[in-house]
């Protein structure tokens, strides 16, 4: 059999391109077993655990259907805590992923070194005992209901939760697990496959809690069939540059919570540490200049102020360059010819370069009227207004339209220090008479807010 090792695609003949997501040279081919029955295949039972397959219960009416919260693992860690939804669930598989050295292993480890009074096993396939205790060390914590085991064979690892009666399991990694009775190497895409089905049919009937750390691909993606995705309960992301002294959490799939939330750690010496402040954290080194604006974002429940630089520059190349890493490049370039087509800014022969400070990534459309003001503050060489936050959609006919959330974005901003925003009118006669301790300035067109965002004299 040939299986594509990106999305699991299967095929009887090798292809040079895969048919369902297009890869080229991604098909890889691998051994099946026969059609009958393997003896070697064995399935373990945990006591209590029914032997039958899951959802194999009878159906229910939805109104007889109890709709209980579901309990929490506290977590210890505020902001893993606040990404989860509120803790872990019993029973629940959730993936981490991330880069190379980015701290997944060390995030783990500090986390169930603080989870005191339960029965942890946590099973390494990549390091040895003695560096699991090293790094212990090195965070200054330990456990007594710890438990260690490097293995990477999916039965032996089984039996030692059957025997154990764990109430988390940790997996490091998922990609160097694999089940004997199937013919292909660790980290395929049948193993893998079969290895996560059979872990999260352990989580769910024995009411485990399952942490499973995962590999990524040249191009950033969870390494593994695209299927792992969809089997796990919750997916998170951690991301952040290596010589940046911070990391962002961030859950891209949650069944028991939002995915609109993220976490903020700083690297240290003694491991992670959350920082529950990130405003004041992004903006702790910001100097007023030209090209830059400060944006009121909102990720999830939490308000965060980002700072966007931008530089215009005029090139004889052609076409010119336009580059980001803080937002998207399509969005960037649909922003360029709004400026162009009704602000009239000859921006055809110019450079853009746009970034947030501390690399953090911008995604909502309430961003657009910053990014705007910082690109037209850079071609003017203008510096914008002093102590004002800017938000707003802009849309294609340069209209300034509303967003959501407006009241708590204001208010975080009048917290840092902040005097003034400019936003849009709609949001502006929303809260006329709110008490946010913030001038309002409104725009009804992205000409209007250029005008009040880049006064030609310092305004009070």
């Amino acid at each position: 059999m040939y299986v594509c090792e990106y999305c699991g695609q299967e095929s009887v003949k090798w292809m040079g391109k895969c048919p369902a997501c297009g890869r080229w040279d991604s098909m890889r081919e691998i051994k099946v077993a026969a059609a009958s029955p393997s003896p070697s295949r064995k399935s373990v039972n945990l006591p209590g655990m029914s032997s039958a397959p899951l959802g194999a219960s009878q159906a229910k009416l939805l109104h007889e259907i109890e709709a209980d919260a579901e309990p929490r693992i506290d977590m210890g860690d505020a902001e893993l805590n606040r990404v989860l939804g509120g803790g872990m669930v019993p029973g629940s598989l959730v993936l981490l992923g991330g880069e190379p050295g980015i701290g997944k292993s060390t995030l783990t480890l500090q986390t169930v070194l603080r989870l005191q009074g339960r029965r942890i096993l946590y099973v390494s396939g990549e390091e040895s005992a003695r560096q699991i205790k090293l790094r212990a060390d090195r965070l200054g914590a330990t456990n007594e209901g710890l438990y260690v085991l490097c293995e990477t064979s999916l039965e032996k690892i089984f039996q030692h939760i059957e025997e154990m009666q764990p109430d988390l399991v940790v997996i490091d990694s998922i990609q160097t697990i694999f089940r004997p009775e199937i013919e292909s190497a660790p980290g395929s895409v049948s193993q893998v496959r079969e290895s996560s089905v059979e872990l999260l049919r352990i989580a769910k009937a024995g009411g485990i809690a399952a942490f499973v750390i995962g590999h990524v691909t040249k191009d950033g993606s969870l390494a593994g069939p695209r299927v792992l995705e969809h089997i796990v309960d919750t997916v998170l992301f951690f991301e952040g540059e290596k010589n940046a002294g911070y990391r962002v959490l961030r859950a891209i799939k949650n069944r028991f919570g939002s995915t609109n939330e993220i976490g903020l750690f700083e690297m240290r010496d003694t491991g992670l540490c959350d920082v529950p402040d990130i405003s004041k954290f992004f903006l702790s080194e910001r100097e007023a200049d030209s090209g830059t604006a400060v944006i009121p974002t909102v990720e999830g429940t939490r308000p965060l102020l980002v700072e966007v630089q931008a530089l215009v520059a005029q090139t004889p190349y052609v076409p010119p360059r336009r580059t980001s890493d803080a937002v998207d490049l399509k969005r960037l370039q649909l922003l360029l010819a709004v400026l162009e087509k009704r602000v009239r800014l000859p921006l055809g022969n110019s450079d853009v370069y746009v970034k947030a400070a501390g690399g953090i990534r911008i995604d909502e459309p309430a961003a657009d009227l910053g990014l705007c003001v910082a690109m037209a503050s850079s071609f003017a060489n203008r510096r914008p207004r002093d102590k004002t936050v800017i938000f707003g959609e802009v849309g294609l006919s340069g209209e300034v339209r509303a967003v959501g959330q407006a009241e708590t974005r204001l208010r975080e901003a009048a917290r840092l220090g902040f005097t003034a925003a400019v936003l849009p009118e709609k949001n502006a006669r929303a809260l006329k008479g709110t008490k946010t301790g913030i001038k309002l300035l409104p725009a009804a067109t992205i000409g209007d807010a250029l005008k009040l965002a880049l006064p030609r004299e310092e305004k009070n």
